[in-house]
């Protein structure tokens, strides 16, 4: 399963009911951050959730809206004791942009690992979890931008009667339900004599930042959660939206019609934007699984079969 915190919806400057733009991800013991705005720590503190186990790092771009709270998060890490390293991902420019902030978070007891993204769409392992995968997608901004996916594989389910009809020792079920192949007496048992076909998992997708492309409805096709710019519910910012590659709400929701995904929660909204709930009813029109986005809004993606 995947425990899903958006920290903070807004977009280009914190108000006192809205933090900038990050999402947390928790998964396996291990959690992952995508975008560190301002407020990030104190949206964090606030949902009651540690820094301490954020072992990747996702960068939509490097405007301020969406990085500029990482100095003091690092700051925050190390002082938890944390020594694991850090994977940080982003668009080119990743580690002359974080280094140049980290002359204010100079010293920390990790090291931090930069993979930065060349191409136009690209699948990164994530570290310590062979079930999750990154997928990074660009999308169409003022400067290189991309959105990410997260998705978490399922295996088959394993069936002990094979494993009994094929005279398979007990001491060889745990390491096959594993996927590992296993020699015992003088036999070699491979995963796939005792386990089913690959069941569906678990995928999220989040972009912000962007002007509709075919990126993003290739990237939120059949998603469980998509997690979408809508910058403004007004149908006359249109036209400021396409000048700076921003979204409407109309815009998402007509993506999210396309991509089908189970549910879509939009963010990043502009600060003049005061209630987002305001244009729901027309956004729904287009899309009727469109959810608004704030501070603190979570919820845990659960394979099909232990949903709650």
């Amino acid at each position: 399963m995947l425990d899903v915190c958006l920290l903070g919806c807004g977009g280009m400057m914190p108000l006192p009911y809205r933090y900038l733009t990050s999402l947390m991800v928790r998964v396996g013991g291990s959690s992952l951050l995508i975008d560190c705005g301002e407020g990030t720590q104190v949206a964090l503190k606030k949902k009651g959730w540690s820094p301490k186990p954020i072992d990747v790092m996702l960068f939509t771009h490097y405007h301020a809206d969406h990085i500029s709270g990482l100095p003091g998060m690092l700051l925050t890490m190390g002082n938890a004791e944390r020594t694991e390293p850090l994977l940080m991902i982003g668009p080119r420019g990743l580690s002359r942009t974080v280094n140049a902030l980290r002359t204010i978070a100079p010293e920390l007891p990790f090291p931090i690992e930069f993979k930065e993204l060349e191409e136009a769409e690209e699948q990164i392992p994530y570290p310590g979890n062979p079930e999750l995968t990154i997928e990074a997608f660009r999308v169409r901004h003022n400067v290189t931008c991309y959105g990410y996916s997260l998705s978490l594989a399922r295996k088959g389910k394993f069936h002990p009667e094979k494993a009994e009809e094929l005279g398979i020792p007990k001491p060889c079920w745990n390491r096959l339900q594993h996927g590992e192949s296993v020699e015992w007496e003088g036999k070699t048992y491979t995963p796939d004599m005792v386990m089913g076909d690959a069941r569906r998992g678990i995928r999220l997708t989040y972009t912000t930042d962007t002007r509709p492309c075919p990126s993003i409805i290739k990237a939120a096709s059949g998603a469980d959660l998509f997690i979408c710019e809508g910058m403004y519910g007004e149908a006359d910012k249109l036209e400021k939206a396409k000048e700076h590659k921003h979204m409407t709400f109309a815009e998402a929701a007509q993506i999210a019609a396309e991509a089908q995904p189970q549910k879509m929660w939009l963010t990043h909204y502009s600060p003049s934007l005061m209630r987002a709930e305001d244009f729901l009813e027309e956004t729904r029109r287009i899309f009727p699984a469109t959810y608004a986005g704030k501070d603190g809004k979570s919820i845990t993606l659960r394979f099909p079969d232990e949903e709650e």
